[in-house]
């Protein structure tokens, strides 16, 4: 048997959500197939009344008179029809009232309201699950909103927290100075952008002699915290020499006062003293990388000086060593940031050697920055770097 149900607005119907097995028709119309019910035999039985004719059942069969018996009742098994065993005819007993089939159309509309009531379920649950797209679309639109707005925000906030990053770096700096015979520049790159400086530091100034002073420190560590004994450190060195302290002595002294402040501080240091007027340079070293003299014809050289920076055994500059630039000759004071980003210092400072040659005639300004450019090419070991360029003019 089959019910087919007709909506008044023909739409697809998922027949698989459907409590009973259905398919869908082309003009829209669902079909359910239902599987027909056995019919019941008809419970049939025959009673003897007293004139000993046999009467058919309740439904109306034909009866039979002559020998007593109804159509299909076999003599001798008179109770499985109605007789008792031992008991004659004329005391046979009727069988109890028996209940009716229900009609087909009944269990049509039945099955019709079971299936308006399917579809009644599955058209809430489609409305629901509507309402749940929509509010998913709605919170992804907010969701998607509000991270835009994080995003420029963060914008907003890394580029506020640069600016201030460079104005701290432009203040720590020394305010640069212009002398007669001497040109000076300076690159400094931190080893982290988080920061905007290291333990790498510089220092430069006129004394009242009129010779100019360089500072160049390497305190241990990286950030801000290195930064602050790196200044420590310059700003101690400052100290004793315009107080007039000997060259040599100053890395010592200056290891003798901030030792009690900061026991922990360890720091290389190299100082040079040069005379624009004669281009007579000195030079004091703790335990810093060697300084390098480019010639005006190309020839390098380092100028080794043994010595221990702040914070070291024994601190202190051996001794001070004696030098002399001459017009268009260039000195190069670094940090090892510079030569060991290859973990190799020795390879480190040839590839130094040529650098500086082959950018020794560009303008000074340009000249740190081409040395970093060249040296960090491949950095497999992250520092602060430092790299600061001295060169001797003709005097006006």
């Amino acid at each position: 048997m089959s019910v087919t149900l007709r909506l008044p607005t023909p739409r697809p119907i998922r027949t698989t959500e459907l409590p009973l097995p259905a398919r869908t028709l082309p003009d829209g119309a669902t079909v359910w197939h239902i599987p027909a019910r056995p019919a019941p035999r008809s419970d049939t039985y025959t009673y003897v009344s007293g004139n000993g004719k046999a009467n058919a059942d309740g439904n109306g069969n034909g009866n039979r008179s002559g020998n007593g018996h109804a159509s299909g009742h076999v003599p001798g098994h008179e109770h499985e029809r109605g007789h008792s065993p031992g008991h004659g005819p004329g005391h046979e007993q009727e069988r109890g009232p028996r209940r009716p089939m229900a009609s087909v159309p009944d269990e049509t509309a039945s099955l019709e309201q079971e299936l308006r009531a399917a579809l009644a379920h599955v058209d809430a649950l489609t409305a629901e699950h509507r309402r749940l797209k929509h509010e998913l679309a709605e919170t992804n639109s907010g969701v998607l909103a509000l991270y835009v707005q994080l995003e420029e925000r963060d914008e907003r906030l890394r580029t506020a927290h640069g600016q201030m990053l460079r104005e701290l770096e432009d203040a720590l700096r020394p305010v640069p100075i212009a002398v007669d015979g001497l040109e000076l520049a300076v690159h400094y790159a931190p080893a982290g952008t988080d920061a905007p400086t290291g333990g790498d530091h510089y220092d430069w100034f006129t004394l009242p002699d009129g010779t100019v002073h360089i500072t160049v420190v390497d305190a241990l560590g990286h950030g801000v915290r290195s930064t602050r004994s790196a200044l420590n450190v310059t700003h101690a060195v400052r100290t004793l020499a315009l107080e007039g302290h000997p060259l040599q002595s100053i890395v010592a002294r200056a290891h003798e006062i901030l030792a009690p402040f900061d026991p922990d501080l360890m720091a290389t240091v190299l100082l040079a003293r040069l005379d624009p007027a004669t281009g007579e340079l000195l030079l004091a070293n703790g335990s810093h990388p060697p300084a390098l003299v480019v010639r005006a014809d190309g020839t390098a050289a380092y100028l080794e000086v043994r010595g221990r920076g702040v914070g070291y055994p024994l601190p202190g500059s051996e001794r001070l060593l004696h030098a002399r630039l001459d017009e268009g000759d260039l000195l190069v004071l670094y940090t090892d940031g510079l030569v060991e980003s290859r973990r190799d210092p020795q390879e480190g400072e040839q590839r130094l050697v040529r650098s500086a040659r082959r950018h020794r005639n560009r303008a000074v300004h340009e000249i740190p920055g081409a040395l970093a450019a060249d040296m960090l090419t491949v950095v497999l070991h992250a520092d602060d770097t430092l790299a600061l360029a001295v060169r001797r003019t003709p005097l006006p």
